[in-house]
């Protein structure tokens, strides 16, 4: 019976730990795996590792992720609609300033509206939206060109990819966050592989 009491307790204090880290990230958790309360200290040591590095991890506030991501529907939108790709430049211009320079206009326009202070919002991670940014950049500009030389066809499909993209990332799920995890795995299990 004494085995349990302990065995309960680690699991409590492990758990505890797993729900402090994962406020800490926000509500990006990084690890969904429950690891038992027998797991070998070095694991353990990563992980606090990881969450303190979260702590210094750059991030932008969720409203301004969302301002971006609705520019870009409402631009593709309005090109359908029109008939004129030039809309296209308005989020495009602004995505390629973002990842060239790290300076979005419409982020920057948008910080400007945050009632609270940015640190009080669910924070997005920067690395990430970088390489979120980096797709609908292309797929903007391939689809600003396919408009141009008369390729309509071209246009629609990148313009179409780029707008479900963003409109499932305001509902909720980044097709940008899971291929970049699923390149990352990818990467892990290589690396392993070869070892």
């Amino acid at each position: 019976m004494e085995y349990f009491k302990g065995y309960f307790k680690k699991s409590f204090r492990w758990s505890r730990f797993l729900l402090i880290s994962n406020r800490i990230i926000g509500d990006k958790i990084l690890y969904k795996t429950a690891y038992s309360s027998r797991m070998k200290t070095n694991k353990q040591i990563q992980l606090e590792r990881l969450v303190f590095m979260s702590k210094n991890i750059r991030s932008i506030p969720r409203p301004l992720v969302k301002t971006n991501q609705w520019v870009i529907v409402l631009s593709v939108v309005l090109t359908w609609v029109t008939n004129s790709s030039l809309f296209l430049l308005i989020p495009f211009i602004a995505g390629l300033s973002g990842v060239v320079f790290g300076y979005n206009p419409i982020m920057q326009f948008a910080k400007q509206f945050l009632k609270k202070p940015k640190e009080s919002y669910i924070p997005e991670d920067w690395e990430q939206q970088q390489f979120n940014q980096k797709i609908a950049v292309f797929c903007l500009g391939a689809g600003f060109l396919s408009f141009l030389f008369g390729w309509n066809t071209a246009g629609y499909v990148f313009t179409i990819i780029v707008a479900i993209a963003a409109f499932v990332a305001i509902l909720g799920f980044c097709i940008g966050c899971f291929i970049l995890f699923q390149w990352k795995q990818y990467q892990y299990r290589r690396a392993n592989l070869t070892k």
